[in-house]
């Protein structure tokens, strides 16, 4: 099973060619504002016979070293972007979207968006519908559901010319007949706009779960370029193999499906990070730290997978609760400008400028990487061009990146034993040797590209979140698995190889019916075969 996998960051796009469970190459590109061009640059790279640039050696698939012909078909790519995040967190390349909410009379007072950074909220906000209908938390409708003033609504978002539509219902994930009925409503108005659903993608919580499904539905242009470009690139490099997205809990599903569910991909690329640790590491409790070029992003490996975050989590400022990984990012990485009165480190970076503007490079701005290359921490550059920087302000520097990584890595710890920490990134060489609390610092093969390590070893997962009622413990619990599993093998998982990772239960004592919140999670090798 050969398999590729590509990160595509904000400073670097990684890329690597797994055959088995070996890594047999592997390249680090600059990134480029052009996805296409970024991405084909990489494959081309990973993908040709000579030998790698610096300054990642890799070595090349043992079929074209020996010299018997071409090297086996590639049978899957795996990649993971930041673009997503970036467009809620730079404001760019975001579309306006209907924000459909029902439950009046209950939900009248906070309206969609109410939450949302004034700026963020001006270019999203479309237009926002109020209906009447939703559920209570027992399961009873609130009011019957107004079909006819869903569809003046609908008729309305035609009128606008809006293209995207969010519609979420009061206690949907309870009952989604309402968000339902809605949809099929709008598909009959204005069959050319892309509905999100909020039962789909968060949990009980109506203002975010709804905040979810409106950022989703403002990133579907977007999605859809992106894969686009994602696509071509593939073609332009030859590589004719299904193509697959990373997700924020460490698994993939099929690129068409990513597309229509962006939000998913939030975080991949720490999350690409975590889960290459744990393979190349082979440990599966740790904590880790990914120091990129511009970022450093701290979680915590539990079962090989990352901890999840179990309480709201923002992104862009906007309030969100789902599956979404329990992260620390700092403003620190190998680009990070260092200014030395008063002394500081961060959070600005000359990001995929690097090896222009940096001075071990020839640039004129002082850098994290440059601290460490006069440190002796790393061999990069001209060292001879960091030669007049003060041995004070060096060690002053170092001194603040090690206690910026050591703070956050206690703020990660949830108790004080001891645990192994696993530095990944291409700029690792900026984590402490020791670190209080932390029983070793692991430095392991292919560390600066364990992003796309993570990609490529990704499997495919399913995961239910929902109230059942008037059912015993174990009937809740296979009808939710039954659930999962259709949603990993709709994601492209292979229905013989789930299996079950997470099963949460809790029953509900306030609702009626012996109502039991069932959470299972399922884990599966991509059809076709896995990474052994």
């Amino acid at each position: 099973m050969r398999r590729i996998g590509i990160d595509v960051g904000g400073t670097n796009t990684d890329a690597v060619l797994l055959e088995g469970d070996r890594v047999v190459h592997a390249v680090k590109t600059p990134t480029t504002p052009d996805v296409t061009t970024g991405i084909t640059r990489a494959l081309d790279l990973l993908l040709k016979t000579g030998p790698v640039e610096p300054p990642l050696t890799s070595i090349r698939p043992p079929a074209v070293q020996a010299g018997l012909g071409p090297p086996a078909p590639i049978h899957a790519v795996m990649i993971g972007t930041t673009h997503f995040t970036n467009a809620v967190v730079q404001r760019k390349d975001l579309v306006p979207v209907a924000a459909i909410r029902i439950g009046l009379p209950a939900s009248a007072s906070l309206e969609p968006f109410i939450d949302w950074p004034d700026d963020l909220a001006a270019i999203v906000r479309g237009e926002i519908f109020m209906l009447e209908g939703g559920h209570e938390y027992d399961g009873r409708p609130i009011v019957p559901f107004d079909a006819a003033g869903m569809r003046r609504a609908a008729r309305r978002i035609r009128e606008l010319g809006l293209r995207s539509a969010a519609i979420a219902s009061v206690f949907s994930p309870l009952n989604a007949s309402c968000e339902d009925e809605a949809a099929a409503i709008l598909r009959e108005e204005c069959p050319d706009v892309a509905i999100t659903l909020s039962h789909h993608l968060g949990r009980i919580g109506l203002l975010e779960r709804e905040n979810v499904a409106l950022l989703n539905a403002t990133l579907g242009a977007l999605a859809g370029r992106t894969v686009g470009a994602f696509t071509k690139a593939l073609e332009r490099s030859g590589v004719a193999a299904p193509l697959y997205l990373t997700q924020n809990d460490g698994t993939i599903m099929l690129a068409s499906l990513a597309q229509r569910f962006p939000v998913y991909s939030f975080a991949s690329g720490p999350t690409n990070s975590m889960r290459g640790a744990a393979f190349l590491s082979r440990l599966t409790d740790a904590i880790v730290v990914d120091v990129g070029g511009t970022t450093t992003d701290i979680g915590c490996l539990r079962h090989g997978f990352p901890r999840e975050a179990n309480n709201v989590v923002e992104v862009g400022g906007v309030r969100t609760l789902f599956r979404m990984p329990d992260l620390l990012s700092l403003g620190l990485g190998g680009g990070s400008l260092v200014r030395p009165e008063p002394l500081a480190v961060g959070p600005l970076s000359v990001g995929y400028q690097l090896t222009e503007r940096a001075r071990v490079f020839g640039g004129a701005d002082l850098t994290a990487t440059d601290v460490a290359v006069a440190a002796g921490l790393v061999e990069l550059g001209d060292r001879k061009r960091v030669a007049d920087v003060p041995a004070d302000l060096v060690k002053s520097a170092l001194a603040r990146i090690h206690a910026m990584i050591e703070e956050g890595v206690d703020r990660m710890k949830t108790d004080a034993s001891a645990v192994p920490l696993v530095a990944v990134g291409g700029g690792c060489f900026l984590v402490p040797a020791a670190i209080d609390g932390v029983s070793e610092v692991v430095h392991v093969p292919h560390r600066a590209v364990a992003n796309a390590v993570g990609a490529a070893i990704a499997q495919v997962s399913g995961e239910v979140d929902q109230i059942f009622q008037n059912r015993s413990r174990e009937d809740a619990i296979a009808e939710a698995r039954r659930l999962a599993e259709a949603k990993a093998v709709s994601a492209g998982a292979d229905p013989a190889t789930l299996t079950v990772v997470e099963v949460e239960d809790i029953p509900i004592a306030y609702l009626p019916g012996n109502s039991l919140r069932t959470r299972v999670r399922v884990i599966g090798d991509i059809a076709g075969g896995g990474i052994a």
